[in-house]
């Protein structure tokens, strides 16, 4: 950092009531601003903005960079850095195919192919063509969820509105209710996304619920029907859900049932451009993205495919995805594939 200049200095004057002391919250946030290169006469004036001494603040954004606790951390920047910029140039090359921007359908692929093809080049398609023995498609509806199922006691998501990180929260979010109620509230209350009976809520493992999959089909070509404990979930919203977008751990097939759904989805290259600070969840509202704050998304390519009933969507681990229910939904979704589906990750959290 080169020397302050007279105004600079005159900033600096602070009244005997400047805080002189940083707390750790405070030493980790110039660190951080310091590794991603923000300016360091920015910094000093968001610390005198907040009532810190001048003189002290030039000290600590100046001397940050010789703790060798920062420079260690420096080099693991650059190591990511690194990682970084080849998902990037994978992304680039990608979009040099006239198809970066579709997702395949496809009728029926064999497992030989869906394994080339899809799985192991972690590639998505929906497959139009693997649902049609199942009853599902004509018996799942409201009401006839509530005549079979309206006095089992259901766990659902609720309050969603009150928290945008609804997903990351979601044991706040666990609410009990009987299954004619929740139905109930779908009915009346139209387009919202307050409450959805999502995949956490373990829904087919209930023992009363089990029933259910007596009118599915678990597509023997692609998944283990020998292992379903806990690895098939069921779905059931008002229009106007939505599953923030986020990536999962493993593969999964989502299976639409009743109802459309609008999905998003984002190749894993292009992760450095998605603010991962948590988990699996991007901070972005990639419906209403915030440029100003979030402005290396403009860069990200967004495929979009709309879902119908009795189609099933291939997602590949690690690809982003961000879903809208644009009906009363219905879905299904597994992850019991007759392929390895099992991987280690290593997911950010972060003191931003």
């Amino acid at each position: 950092m080169s020397e302050p200049q007279p105004w600079q200095i005159k900033q600096m004057n602070q009244p005997t009531s400047a805080k002189v002391t940083l707390d750790d919250d405070w030493k980790r946030w110039i660190a951080v601003n310091r590794l991603l290169n923000v300016d360091e006469w920015a910094m000093i004036q968001v610390l005198i903005d907040n009532g810190f001494d001048g003189q002290v603040a030039f000290n600590e954004v100046r001397d940050v960079v010789n703790h060798p606790y920062f420079q260690a951390g420096n080099n693991f920047v650059h190591l990511l850095k690194k990682l970084e910029s080849l998902l990037c140039i994978y992304s680039q090359l990608n979009e040099l195919s006239k198809n970066s921007d579709k997702i395949e359908r496809r009728y029926f692929i064999s497992r030989e192919d869906f394994l080339e093809k899809y799985y192991a080049k972690n590639t998505p398609v929906i497959l139009t063509g693997i649902m049609q023995n199942w009853q599902a498609l004509k018996l799942w509806n409201p009401g006839y969820l509530k005549q079979k199922y309206g006095e089992v006691e259901v766990e659902v998501q609720a309050n969603r509105n009150t928290n945008p990180d609804y997903e990351i929260d979601l044991e706040r979010h666990r609410t009990k209710l009987l299954l004619k109620d929740y139905i109930s509230k779908i009915i009346q209350n139209g387009m919202t996304n307050e409450y959805y009976m999502v995949a956490n809520n373990q829904t087919l493992e209930r023992e009363e619920m089990r029933s259910l999959l007596n009118d599915i089909e678990i597509f023997p070509e692609y998944l283990n029907l020998t292992d379903t404990k806990g690895k098939i979930f069921f779905w059931f919203g008002p229009s106007g859900t939505v599953t923030p977008l986020h990536h999962d751990t493993s593969n999964i097939f989502l299976a639409q049932v009743l109802g459309r759904k609008k999905v998003k989805l984002i190749s894993p290259h292009q992760t450095p451009l998605l603010y991962n600070y948590v988990g699996v969840f991007s901070k972005v509202d990639c419906e209403n993205p915030d440029y100003a704050k979030y402005p290396l998304f403009k860069k990200v390519n967004v495929i979009e495919v709309l879902l119908e009933p009795g189609e099933a969507l291939f997602i590949p681990v690690g690809w982003w995805h961000h879903v809208r229910a644009l009906d009363v939904s219905i879905s299904v979704s597994f992850t019991n594939f007759v392929f390895p589906n099992h991987y280690e990750w290593a997911s950010p959290h972060v003191f931003l």
